[in-house]
């Protein structure tokens, strides 16, 4: 059994290459273009709407109100990203179930690229909320000694994320091979049902880390705003009191 998708070159040209994780990485891209462009060519307003635009509404609304529980901000500028990376996750460890179909995430190029989003995504975010000076002072707090404790948890988190996905996705595969082997007859439903389930909870996990890493990225300056509104707010409980005679 390969380790990884990568080793399966369908095409190659010079340093140009064509593997199993790009071909079907494409592919699920190339799907999800294509059922969106189906979705939402024909949305509607009024009382009445398609199944799939209801289905893309409590998917979307889902998506939002998770947002908003992990980081207690409005969900709306985390959305387009995070839902991305959810979305194609799971439908990239759903299509398992078609044969011949092996999910990207069964590389650790893929998923390591999937965590060097998040780890570029976390400054762009943190730069927009907090301006480029306050977002890199907090890399030099509590003293400046900590710079590269800082610089060293921004690395290992992004290899946790890529190793976590691929670990856990590999994992579940090998072992189904390896039971669908001892016995071909009695586990085939079983443990395809079980991968399908581990992929979903990993898009799951790996959406709510990319979260939880953003959303701290900003955590610092709603911190600061939220205590100049409580000094603003109480000078002005100050200044409202009546003055005595």
């Amino acid at each position: 059994m390969e380790i990884s998708l990568d080793s399966l070159v369908f095409w190659r040209w010079g340093p140009v290459l064509l593997n199993a994780t790009i071909l079907y990485t494409w592919l699920v891209m190339a799907l999800l273009t294509l059922i969106s462009w189906l979705v939402t060519r024909k949305l509607s307003t009024g009382p009445k709407i398609s199944r799939w635009q209801n289905l893309l509404e409590v998917l979307v609304a889902a998506m939002r109100e998770q947002i908003r529980q992990i980081s207690q901000e409005d969900p709306g500028p985390y959305l387009p990203f995070i839902g991305t990376l959810f979305i194609f996750i799971s439908v990239a460890n759903l299509l398992a179930v078609v044969p011949g179909y092996h999910p990207p995430t069964d590389s650790l190029s893929t998923t390591a690229a999937l965590a060097l989003c998040v780890l570029v995504a976390v400054p762009i975010y943190g730069i927009a909320q907090q301006g480029l000076g306050g977002y890199l002072s907090h890399y030099l707090k509590p003293t400046v000694l900590m710079l590269p404790f800082h610089l060293l948890s921004e690395m290992t988190r992004t290899l946790a994320l890529a190793v976590r996905l691929f670990g856990n996705v590999m994992s579940g595969a090998m072992i189904g091979a390896i039971l669908l082997a001892v016995a071909p007859l009695f586990f085939p439903l079983i443990m395809q049902l079980l991968e399908l389930l581990i992929g979903q909870v990993q898009a799951f996990i790996f959406a709510v880390l990319a979260t939880v890493y953003i959303a701290s990225a900003t955590q610092a300056h709603e911190e600061r705003r939220e205590a100049v509104l409580q000094s603003t707010g109480a000078k002005d409980r100050v200044g409202d009191q009546p003055k005595e005679d």
